[in-house]
């Protein structure tokens, strides 16, 4: 991509094409690097417009660690923004990042997130195929997706050692998470140095125009313009977008924090999860999630969590699923009514006690949480509370368990003793 102010104007129809893509495609976005440059007599201009007049398709990065199976909302917002790339005949190149979660970026952290085992990468990759075509057009002509152990394997030590040469160590520990480590005495290992680069390295084997990313990763993202500089290449544009906070309120949507809402998850698990949302999130959801204007939007809570709940499994299911969901919430909870449909498990247990079950099902981690979740009240038999470990001797050998509001099964014991 030639990333060259020209040496004449551009005609006035071309620059008013690559106006009318900009304004489509800067929809949402943090900050776009660099913001502006200078344009011959005509003053100030943004990167973005010139890199439009190229007359080719722009090739666009967005990259994803495997660290967990599901893609989430927070992962929607740039995949959204690539989607709009690709309408405009631009090319989509997400990037899973299968090598570099082998290190784990620590980037928003005040320590390292520890590596996963090579089965847990491959398992948790191959899930994201579906995933990203839930947004991203699934079209060869407008798609390269790639992995990033494909270059960074065949890495030698030799070159490695020469890529770091072109990043200053004062560089590196600049980035917000690593000073603040170093403030506190907190150790950082040497890998978690190497990561930036490698992330960097990334954007030079793919030969991308533009990465994206959260604000989190403005610095990993800006290494990947120093690093395609230095090593003759046109230095990508960036383009970051705001972080989606998750369910808790406070931390950034994550899969290590469990705080998310993954895109395939099921229409009553988005619904349902939606609907727990803190009433201050409700307009920056609105805002990055949706296209409903203020004005449309329900001044009360539960109105606006109900319509911002429905909006967002018509996005990843269907409007059928989305007023199903609603319907069926509106059954639990208002109505105190159970579900239409209620899935079911059969258990071989001997001589089975609630917390045996409660762990059998997938309501409870351990014994322990499971005990703990009978004493507070949080187990409900038959929609009755239920607060002693043992069955009733006129418990059924089939009963519905149910644990909080979201978590609902049918139980068909086949060994009851």
């Amino acid at each position: 991509m030639t990333m060259k102010s020209p040496a004449t104007a551009p005609s006035a129809v071309v620059l008013a094409e690559a106006k009318r893509q900009h304004a489509l495609l800067s929809q949402g976005v943090a900050a776009i690097y660099p913001e502006r440059g200078v344009y011959g007599p005509d003053g100030l201009f943004d990167k973005l417009v010139e890199a439009l007049q190229a007359g080719r398709p722009l090739k666009i990065k967005l990259g994803m660690d495997p660290t967990a199976p599901d893609l989430h909302l927070g992962h929607s917002i740039p995949l959204t923004a690539m989607r709009r790339f690709q309408d405009l005949g631009h090319i989509a190149q997400p990037l899973i990042g299968d090598y570099t979660a082998r290190i784990g970026d620590p980037a928003g952290r005040n320590k390292t997130r520890p590596p996963l085992s090579d089965e847990e990468i491959d398992r948790n990759a191959q899930t994201y195929y579906a995933q990203l075509f839930k947004i991203v057009e699934n079209n060869p002509a407008k798609l390269e997706l790639l992995y990033n152990g494909q270059w960074l394997k065949n890495l030698s030590f030799a070159e490695t050692i020469k890529l770091c040469a072109q990043v200053t160590v004062a560089q590196i520990i600049a980035r917000e998470d690593f000073s603040k480590r170093l403030a506190a005495n907190t150790p950082i290992a040497m890998h978690e140095l190497l990561y930036p680069i490698m992330q960097a390295y990334d954007s030079v084997a793919m030969n991308c125009d533009i990465e994206f990313g959260g604000t989190d990763q403005t610095f990993n993202c800006l290494m990947g313009r120093q690093l395609m500089q230095a090593l003759g290449k046109s230095p990508q544009i960036v383009i970051t977008f705001p972080l989606l906070e998750g369910l808790d309120g406070s931390d950034k949507m994550s899969k290590s924090k469990g705080n998310y809402i993954g895109i395939t998850e099921t229409p009553t698990n988005i619904f349902g999860k939606t609907m727990s949302l803190p009433d201050s999130l409700l307009p920056r959801w609105f805002d990055l999630l949706t296209h409903i204007s203020h004005e449309n939007r329900p001044t009360h809570p539960m109105e606006a969590k109900k319509l911002l709940a429905e909006a967002l499994v018509a996005r990843f299911h269907d409007a059928g699923a989305a007023k199903n969901a609603r319907e069926e919430f509106e059954l639990r909870f208002s109505k105190r009514e159970l579900p239409k449909e209620i899935p079911e498990i059969s258990l071989a247990l001997a001589a089975p006690t609630l917390p045996d079950i409660l762990v059998a099902v997938g309501f409870a981690s351990s014994k322990s949480v499971a005990r703990r979740l009978i004493q507070q009240g949080g187990v409900r038999i038959n929609g009755e509370v239920y607060q002693n470990d043992l069955l009733a001797n006129d418990t059924a050998s089939s009963f519905i368990e149910q644990v909080g509001k979201l978590k609902l099964i049918q139980v068909l014991l086949n060994n009851k003793m």
